[in-house]
């Protein structure tokens, strides 16, 4: 590229200019062209900063690196925060912090390029079309660790990134780190019976079973998105998010403001699933639907009832991608018990640059241990998938 570019800091993501951003990344609420991916919209990314769920008070301090020609076009940039712990991240790094911090050194503030509180894999390295995918790419590779150099921290992490970015990253220096989901893969079925009649006849008895279970106490289930999305809907799904939440990670990380602001900015992008009884709605879970894909993120419960959990966030997920034609369901992150529900291991990808070369070293030894481990276990698993062989 012949132009003269700057490489800009943002620390406050709504004032990156919407079009400018939609224009970069490929994203709009409800755009529905290939490879939408709802998390990397400016709704979605603003929404969390100007409901206070990701900002300097709690730790997710924005530092979005931005590539600007002189005259202020964006064409480069890598969503990314400054950060003072490891929450809300679904890559665990909490092992290497304190290691570091045992032998004298400081782990925290580090550099996290990622989706706040939400482990799926989107691109990091965005490039406006027109301009070379590649050399753009190298640039904000390279820029990320310069930012890190210059801040004096001790690290920049880039999770779940697509597989076709990682050699950028590795090329730059960064160790390649891998782990593990499950995703239901659609493979082109008319209806659910046709994915049923994929799995060999034991866990497709299973299946059935557990999904009778789980509506036996006349629970009903509701898809709400668009106009359905209402504040009283998101007030409880909020209660919900909160009781669950409060017990399984002690403090929720979105607040009730946030559910306002993306029902208002992405109505179509979201799928609520949720579950009444006596006329009165006892559980949910939120959805995000991209072009090929749909996002399964958090669910909530006000009442405990058996498999409504796993009716709830996987069946129904399943259901709604065969209706809508969408190519796979991402559940999240972890959860083997997935897998007896259709959903098969997928190994993702992350990227990490270490300034202190002790750490670097015993990070890289680590890793190469690691990447040996996932790909071993997602063989085991892929071995005991409930499909009838061959399938």
């Amino acid at each position: 590229m012949s132009e003269n570019l700057q490489i800009r800091i943002e620390n406050s993501f709504p004032a990156i200019p919407r079009t400018e951003w939609e224009t970069l990344s490929g994203t709009h609420p409800g755009f529905d062209g290939a490879g939408y991916n709802p998390f990397l919209s400016h709704a979605f990314l603003s929404s969390l900063e100007e409901s206070g769920s990701a900002c300097a008070e709690t730790g997710w301090l924005g530092h979005h690196l931005l590539l600007e020609t002189e005259d202020g076009k964006l064409i480069g940039a890598v969503p990314c925060y400054l950060k003072n712990h490891s929450q809300g991240e679904y890559v665990f790094d909490h092992g290497w912090a304190d290691a570091f911090e045992r032998a004298g050194g400081r782990y925290y503030p580090k550099l996290q390029s990622s989706l706040p509180f939400t482990p799926a894999t989107a691109p990091h390295l965005l490039v406006r079309e027109g301009y070379d995918r590649a050399t753009v790419q190298k640039v904000l590779a390279d820029a990320l660790m310069t930012v890190s150099d210059r801040l004096n921290v001790s690290s920049a992490h880039v999770t779940f990134v697509p597989e076709e970015e990682t050699p950028v990253f590795e090329a730059a220096g960064y160790l390649h780190r891998t782990d593990q989901q499950f995703h239901f893969l659609n493979k082109g079925y008319a209806r659910y019976e046709d994915f049923l009649d994929t799995l060999a006849s034991r866990k497709r008895k299973a299946l059935k079973k557990e999904r009778r279970v789980a509506l036996e106490a006349d629970i009903a289930i509701d898809w709400l998105t668009g106009d359905d999305l209402t504040e009283d809907i998101w007030d409880q799904f909020f209660e919900f998010y909160m009781d669950t939440g409060s017990r399984k990670w002690g403090r929720p990380y979105l607040t009730r403001e946030f559910y306002s602001l993306i029902g208002e900015r992405m109505p179509r992008d979201i799928l609520l699933v949720m579950a009444k009884r006596d006329g009165r709605y006892i559980a949910g879970a939120i959805n995000f639907i991209g072009s090929d894909a749909l996002y399964g993120r958090h669910w909530g419960c006000i009442e405990d009832h058996r498999y409504l959990h796993f009716e709830v966030c996987y069946h129904q997920a399943i259901d709604f991608a065969i209706a809508n034609n969408l190519a796979r369901v991402e559940a999240g992150a972890q959860g083997e018990h997935k897998l007896a529900r259709g959903y098969v291991p997928v190994t993702t990808h992350s990227a990490h640059y270490i300034t202190h070369e002790g750490l670097r070293n015993a990070v890289a030894e680590f890793l190469v241990h690691e990447r040996e481990d996932v790909a071993h276990f997602n063989d085991i698993l892929s071995a005991h998938a409930p499909y009838k062989k061959g399938e």
